[in-house]
């Protein structure tokens, strides 16, 4: 038995002297699941196993699917997850908050200047390089209490 297993081995060595190492690999690496195999019934699987798992059938045609020691059942599932896990993101409602940092500009800029409204303190801000809407730096100063932001009770252009 020892001499068939070993001629075997040296005619697969005389395969990867001709470029066929990768076989060989293959070989050894199809062997090592095996025994794994045979070692372990259930093998335990990360999340990023099953990622990885999942891409990788996407590549191979399904006749060759034998390879992975889960059934193709399974692995059409945990692609089936990802693709929903990727459109089900949680969302958060609403525009985004406005940076602290430019909150402190408007009011910085409103305090140390009291005779200017919320549209003398929009050019600062440009000129500064920030752009925000109008009624983004009208709301900053009517929630800071500000009396010099807007001549009427509505901020200027709609929302922000």
């Amino acid at each position: 038995m020892y001499l068939l297993l070993r001629q075997i081995l040296q005619m697969l060595t005389q395969l990867a002297r001709d470029g066929g190492a990768k076989d060989i690999e293959l070989l050894v690496l199809r062997h090592q699941v095996a025994v794994l195999r045979r070692q372990v019934h259930r093998p335990d699987l990360q999340p990023e196993d099953r990622v990885v798992l999942a891409a990788l059938s996407r590549l191979l045609p399904r006749p060759q699917w034998s390879a992975f020691f889960v059934t193709p059942a399974t692995l059409l599932r945990w692609h089936r997850q990802l693709i929903a896990r990727y459109w089900t993101y949680p969302k958060r409602p609403g525009r985004p908050p406005v940076d602290r940092e430019i909150r402190e500009v408007v009011l910085r800029l409103a305090a140390e200047n009291p005779t200017w409204g919320h549209r003398r303190v929009l050019g600062e801000l440009a000129r500064l390089g920030y752009q925000i809407a109008a009624s983004t730096a009208w709301k900053i100063l009517h929630r800071a209490g500000s009396t010099r932001h807007h001549a009427g009770p509505d901020p200027p252009g709609g929302s922000s």
